[in-house]
């Protein structure tokens, strides 16, 4: 990508809109208010330190904590207002961030059984962050699973099952162990609670956090599990959860051959039909996933074209990406891209220039992209929030911006055409397994 061509995308974060979703000045969060300035239990402290939780622009809404924990809690009380039972969770997980194997795979019961977030703890304990939002939030419980509260998973200490205790919930427990009997054991529960054993799995590796983590957009969205494999080995849980899928499994590997190898690809093949979905880095990689869609089975986003959401995270804070898995559930459903601080990579950039949004003839038209950024400043860059909502403007087919219907031609309204950029990095044609 030239660097003339982003001039006028990085001018537009000089006009980010500051917004909150509360009437005080400084949009602190009061500690007995939800987002709608409502009560919303009996909290002593804080429900966030974040003094503007929610930094919006046009086509952008960034969450802004670098904190996964904090992060997590305003995730949550951006898509479950808890106002009345309708936009109020089942069921919450608890898991534990800094155990990101556990709390990815945690991912895949937000949608079902429980419709609610995964939430953050500390392993021998409960931060009061959480605590509050689990108060705001009242589950409701999960009818199909006894009335289920709140899930733990993972190895935590018995001082985290004691403190939900004590709010009144009710409990239930998904064991600890290594990555891969954590994964079995939450493909298993899936599957008792929802009485569904679905037959496609992802599989990715339990040692490369960047190149599985796109992975979790997925699950939460979807019913399909992931399960963990070596490099060069297929642990033998992995093994004990295909075998339940009678041979028949269809598995999507998430990673090229230097994260998880041939050999293991071909010992996968005695349990189903592989795939693998794969880019050279982990920014093509994201994307990869983003675009991929297999017409046989449905899995898969597919997203080729103009009028979708994206969940923007930096690479380098992956623990933000577990936070932000539920905005692949509700509302604008998105999947994972990861980019740099302050600018896109080209891999990303391409792609992003490939789903630009254009109108015949008026912008009312649509369609229209959006993008959750999750992350303060000091991990997304005011230009690089910039450059993301400039590239998601929706521009008129014929290039003549916005002045055909009355305002004024700008040098910001017509972002590069692909033709103009590097658009190598997208392109997933010759890779083992994929589908054209």
């Amino acid at each position: 990508m030239k660097k003339g061509l982003k001039v006028s995308m990085l001018a537009a974060a000089t006009a980010l809109a500051l917004t909150g979703c509360f009437n005080k000045p400084n949009y602190s969060v009061p500690h007995d208010m939800n987002n709608m300035g409502q009560q919303a239990g009996s909290a002593q402290s804080p429900v966030s330190s974040v003094a503007m939780p929610w930094v919006a622009s046009k086509n952008t809404t960034r969450i802004n904590t670098s904190d996964p924990t904090e992060a997590a809690v305003l995730v949550s009380k951006t898509l479950w207002m808890a106002t009345n039972d309708a936009n109020r969770p089942g069921g919450v997980i608890l898991a534990n961030s800094k155990d990101w194997q556990t709390a990815l795979v945690s991912a895949d019961l937000i949608h079902h059984p429980n419709n609610g977030p995964v939430l953050f703890v500390n392993k021998d304990g409960i931060p009061d962050v959480t605590l509050n939002e689990l108060k705001r939030l009242k589950p409701m419980g999960i009818e199909m699973n006894k009335g289920t509260q709140v899930i733990l998973v993972g190895d935590l200490d018995s001082k985290v099952e004691e403190q939900v205790k004590a709010l009144g919930y009710k409990i239930d427990k998904i064991a600890g162990g290594n990555p891969a009997a954590v994964a079995k054991a939450v493909d298993a529960y899936y599957t008792a609670v929802a009485i569904e054993n679905p037959p496609s799995v992802i599989v990715g590796s339990m040692d490369s956090e960047e190149y599985t983590m796109p992975a979790v957009n997925w699950i939460a969205h979807m019913p399909e599990p992931l399960l963990y494999v070596k490099k060069d080995e297929v642990p033998q849980e992995t093994v004990d959860a295909l075998k339940t899928r009678g041979g028949k499994a269809n598995i999507y590997i998430l990673g090229p051959e230097s994260v998880i190898s041939a050999k293991v690809q071909e010992q996968l093949g005695q349990y189903g039909k592989v795939v693998r979905i794969a880019g050279d880095d982990p920014y093509s990689n994201a994307v990869a996933f983003a675009k991929y869609k297999d017409p046989a089975t449905g899995f898969g986003w597919g997203i080729t074209t103009p009028g979708h959401n994206f969940s923007f995270v930096n690479k380098n804070s992956a623990a933000l990406a577990l936070a932000a898995a539920p905005f692949s559930h509700l509302g604008k459903h998105a999947p994972l891209i990861w980019t740099d601080k302050d600018k896109m990579p080209d891999s990303v950039m391409s792609y992003m220039m490939s789903v630009e949004p254009k109108y015949k003839k008026e912008p009312t038209e649509g369609p229209y992209n959006h993008a959750w950024l999750t992350g303060s400043e000091d991990v997304l860059s005011a230009a690089a929030q910039g450059e993301i909502d400039s590239m998601l403007e929706i521009v008129s087919e014929s290039g003549e911006g916005h002045g055909g219907h009355g305002g004024a031609k700008t040098g910001t309204e017509t972002s590069p055409k692909p033709s103009e950029g590097n658009t190598d990095g997208g392109d997933m044609s010759g890779m083992p397994g994929m589908k054209h």
